[in-house]
């Protein structure tokens, strides 16, 4: 039976799938098994799969498209390992990825769930390194601080198999971010370990969910319906969480239902500076609100150059 299951989701990527599979079996730790999610492509993505000759490698293909979510479930329902590991089809995992992770679970007590690495953000020739310094608290208890933004990348995080068995696994129901609501969910029951270190290399795709604004939207506003009875515990994730729905919503031209988030924000917080001057700042419409948004983003990016 192999240690650690490592799951690849893929559509439409047979330009890039064979990287992330190479990737993964040029690991220094080899005790493993893949298990590739075809999500019904209409590309040669079976082909590309097929012709890698390694009897570790496990294809299955969905009958119809069906997300991301829902073939990192068909793949954990399908895994045999101890541990679970995520790549994604457009990314690549640098050789010692597995073997530092498996080295702190052998040391690490069954209540520590997740163990997650740095990564490198790739955008052209562009990178930055996740997470932030704006992440305090990266390890141990992190459940309060996942309640504010996603801090643990999937390709760059190994889980125990017992963390799925206790919470679920990932929320077909979500268009994007589902990976974060996971980490939520996991994290009120499990200590996380964090390897301060870029491992992956995680690509920016055109066209893929990342580059979808919608998406992340439509994901904000069903993870503050489904945690909302726990945020209320907080106000500051509370308010954090409505801000972030308000701003998105605001920047999509939704200036109406954006304002009303905001509003929610502010009240739950109301000292929030930040807050103050983003509701303020919905009351004279899109124009004004996006180029405050963009002097704010400069600003930011002076700040962190």
């Amino acid at each position: 039976m192999p240690k650690v299951s490592v799951i690849i989701p893929t559509y439409n990527r047979a330009h890039l799938v064979n990287r992330a599979i190479r990737s993964v079996l040029g690991q220094t730790y080899q005790d493993f098994e893949i298990i590739v999610v075809d999500d019904c492509s209409t590309d040669n993505t079976k082909e590309v799969v097929k012709s890698i000759n390694d009897r570790r490698i496990c294809f299955i293909c969905h009958e119809k498209n069906r997300g991301s979510a829902a073939a990192r479930n068909t793949g954990i329902k399908a895994s045999k390992g101890e541990y679970i590991a995520f790549q994604d089809s457009d990314d690549e995992w640098l050789p010692e990825k597995l073997e530092k992770h498996m080295e702190i679970f052998e040391k690490a007590p069954d209540h520590v769930g997740v163990v997650y690495s740095g990564f490198y953000l790739r955008n052209g020739e562009q990178k930055k390194y996740v997470p932030g310094s704006n992440i305090k608290i990266k390890e141990g208890n992190i459940y309060e601080e996942l309640l504010k933004r996603n801090s643990v990348g999937t390709p760059a995080a190994v889980v125990r198999q017992t963390c799925f068995e206790k919470v679920g696994m990932f929320d077909e129901c979500l268009p994007s971010l589902e990976d974060w609501e996971l980490f939520i969910r996991i994290s009120k029951y499990y200590t996380f370990k964090f390897i301060d270190e870029p491992l992956i290399n995680a690509y920016y795709s055109p066209g893929g969910v990342s580059a979808n604004k919608i998406a992340p939207l439509n994901a904000y506003k069903l993870i503050l319906e489904k945690h909302i009875y726990t945020l209320k515990k907080n106000r500051h994730s509370l308010a954090n969480m409505q801000y972030s729905v308000g701003n998105l919503l605001c920047q999509a031209g939704n200036m109406c239902e954006g304002k009303v988030y905001l509003l929610q924000a502010l009240r739950s917080n109301p000292l929030n500076i930040k807050y103050m001057v983003a509701a303020a700042t919905s009351l004279f419409g899109k124009s004004a609100y996006l180029s405050v948004c963009r002097l704010k983003n400069m600003v930011y990016s002076a700040d962190n150059a």
